[in-house]
């Protein structure tokens, strides 16, 4: 993260936007967006933002394994007291 703000801080300066609409100016832009999304993806994953729903998504797992073993082991049950 630290490389692509200082590519940002050293490249925003010597970027020229001032050419209107042409093809120097859109690239400037959609570089800028890129570079801002690699940022924007480092603090993501910094902040942790997805810990909790990894969490919850954890717990849905192991409640849906424990029901299929706690399925399994009543059929085996019955078809033991049916012998």
């Amino acid at each position: 993260m630290g490389l692509a703000l200082g590519m940002i801080i050293y490249a925003v300066p010597r970027l020229d936007f001032g050419g209107g609409l042409s093809l120097q100016s859109v690239f400037v832009v959609a570089w800028i967006g890129f570079a801002l999304l690699v940022v924007a993806a480092h603090l993501h994953e910094l902040l942790g933002v997805e810990e909790e729903a990894k969490r919850e998504q954890l717990r849905v797992k192991r409640m849906r394994r424990w029901q299929l073993e706690q399925t399994v082991l009543g059929r085996r049950k019955l078809l033991q007291v049916k012998k």
